[in-house]
C-alpha cells in the first residue's frame, strides 16, 4: 500500500502530509456557533473528538451534536473523548438540542453520544426522546444518529428503531485483527450484529458505518472488512485517516498516512461491491458531509 511515513517535529508531534491542508474557516461563524452551544449546555463531537473538519463544518453552519454528556464509560485507544465517571443525565437535553437546531435553521442533523454502559438501556431512550423533540419543533429536519453498540441489547435497538431516524450509524472503526487492541471494550462481531439488526428491524432506515486506516491494517483486511459490513446490511460507508488525538500512551500512534489516490481506490472498491454510497478520503470522518451520503443513498 502506497503511503507516507509519519515524520516528527522536535517536540514529538507528527508532521501531516500536504494533502491535509485546508482553507481558513469563517472565525465569526465558528465563534457564534460555539457561543450558542455553550449557552445551551450542549456538547459537539466536533470539539470532543478533535475533528480536523471542525472549522470547515462550523464555518458552513454544520455540526454533529453529542448527547448523554461529555464523558464516556469506555476508553478506546483512538478516541479523544474523555473517559471516566459519566455525567448526570440531563432530562432537558432533548428540548435544548431541538431548540438549538431550530435556531440554526438546519435541514439535516447528526446526533451521536458517548458510551453510557452505566445506564440500563445505555442511552437508547434518550436518543429516542431527542429525535421526538426535534421532530416536534422541526418535522422537516432529517436525522442521522451515530450510536454506541448498546451492548447489542434487543430492547435498546428496538427503542431507537421505532422512532425511525433516516440513518442509523454505528462505527466498526478498524479491521477485525486490530479491533481488540484499539477498542478493548467493544467486540467486532457485536458491532456487525448491531448493524445487521437495525437493517432487519426497519429496512427503510439506512444503515451506516465507518472505519479508519493508518493503524497497521493490510489491503486484504480492508477489503474483508468492507465485505463484512456489506453482508451485515451496511449501505453507507465512510473511510478516513486515523490521526492520534494526543501523544499520550493511551492513544495509538499513526503507523502510516494513506494518500488520496489510495482512498479513491477504497471508494471504488466499495462502489463496485454494492454500497449505496462511499465517502473515502484523508479528512473524512463518520459525519463528514453526512447529508450528501443520505441523499445519494436515496437514489
Amino acid at each position: 500500500m502506497k503511503t507516507s511515513t509519519p515524520e516528527k517535529f522536535d517536540n514529538g508531534l507528527v508532521q501531516l502530509p500536504p494533502w491535509f491542508k485546508q482553507p481558513l474557516p469563517d472565525t465569526d461563524q465558528v465563534h457564534s456557533m460555539k457561543k450558542l452551544f455553550r449557552s445551551s449546555g450542549l456538547h459537539t463531537v466536533c470539539e470532543s473528538a478533535h475533528c480536523p473538519n471542525m472549522g470547515a463544518c462550523w464555518g458552513a453552519g454544520v455540526a454533529t451534536f453529542m448527547i448523554l454528556g461529555g464523558t464516556c464509560t469506555r476508553a478506546c485507544r483512538f478516541c479523544a473523548v474523555p473517559a471516566g465517571r459519566p455525567d448526570i443525565l440531563d432530562p432537558y437535553e432533548p428540548e435544548h438540542l431541538a431548540l438549538t437546531i431550530q435556531k440554526l435553521k438546519l435541514r439535516y442533523v447528526v446526533i451521536t453520544s458517548v458510551a453510557r454502559d452505566d445506564l440500563e438501556d445505555e442511552g437508547a431512550g434518550h436518543f429516542a426522546a431527542t429525535i421526538r423533540a426535534i421532530r416536534a419543533l422541526t418535522p422537516e429536519v432529517k436525522i442521522e444518529v451515530l450510536i454506541p453498540d448498546f451492548s447489542a441489547k434487543e430492547e435498546s435497538l428496538k427503542v431507537l428503531s421505532d422512532v425511525v431516524p433516516e440513518v442509523v450509524g454505528h462505527n466498526i472503526e478498524t479491521v477485525r485483527r486490530l479491533s481488540v487492541h484499539i477498542r478493548p471494550q467493544a467486540l467486532h462481531d457485536r458491532s456487525l450484529s448491531v448493524l445487521q439488526r437495525f437493517h432487519q428491524l426497519n429496512p427503510s432506515i439506512f444503515v451506516k458505518s465507518s472505519f479508519m486506516v493508518g493503524l497497521g491494517e493490510t489491503q486484504e483486511e480492508i477489503t474483508e472488512l468492507m465485505r463484512e459490513l456489506l453482508d451485515a446490511g451496511c449501505q453507507i460507508l465512510t473511510i478516513g485517516q486515523y490521526l492520534a488525538p494526543t501523544q499520550m500512551k493511551r492513544h495509538l500512534p499513526v503507523q502510516r498516512f494513506v494518500n488520496p489516490e489510495e482512498f479513491e481506490r477504497f471508494r471504488q472498491i466499495g462502489k463496485d461491491m454494492g454500497f449505496k454510497y462511499v465517502e473515502s478520503g484523508p479528512l473524512v470522518r463518520s459525519s463528514y458531509i453526512a447529508e450528501k451520503g443520505y441523499r445519494e443513498a436515496l437514489r
